[in-house]
């Protein structure tokens, strides 16, 4: 799997994909339609990519995903705002692969950081297996940290 800035001739693909990737949720305790904000926004998509925040996930020439990176101004903490995986390619170790594209994405980066909803017990348990230690709850979410060996 590779990590590449998105396409704008992408964005509707990668928006159908974060729309079944956040809607399969139902199935771990999620509301029905209700994932993250603007998680079904074609213009908030281009917003992301205009701003050098949206990223497409490649397994050859297919789309699997994508993710939404902040990079601090120091260049040694990432945010990842939020990662999807497209509903038929869960369980097949797409999610794992692409947090591992993600971290090795910025060799300057100590630090990544990440929050989750609380009920989702689907991205605590994933976020816990990669080595994400959770730094506080609060609202309703979980906010993990990890700290990146260089």
């Amino acid at each position: 799997m590779r990590l590449e800035k998105a396409k704008q001739e992408k964005i509707k693909e990668i928006v159908e994909i974060s729309k079944r990737a956040f809607d399969s949720d139902v199935l771990v305790g999620g509301a029905e339609n209700d994932g993250p904000p603007d998680y079904d926004s074609i213009e908030w998509h281009e917003k992301m990519l205009e701003e050098n925040h949206l990223f497409q996930a490649m397994e050859e020439d297919v789309i699997v995903g994508g993710a939404i990176l902040f990079l601090d101004e120091t260049r040694t903490k990432l945010f990842i705002g939020r990662i999807f995986i497209d509903d038929k390619y869960h369980r097949n170790g797409y999610g794992k692969a692409l947090m591992a594209s993600i971290e090795k994405m910025y060799p300057t980066v100590k630090t990544v950081h990440l929050d989750t909803p609380t009920w989702n017990v689907r991205t605590n348990s994933f976020y816990k297996n990669l080595g994400y230690i959770k730094e506080k709850q609060e609202e309703g979410f979980v906010f993990y940290k990890k700290v990146l060996s260089r």
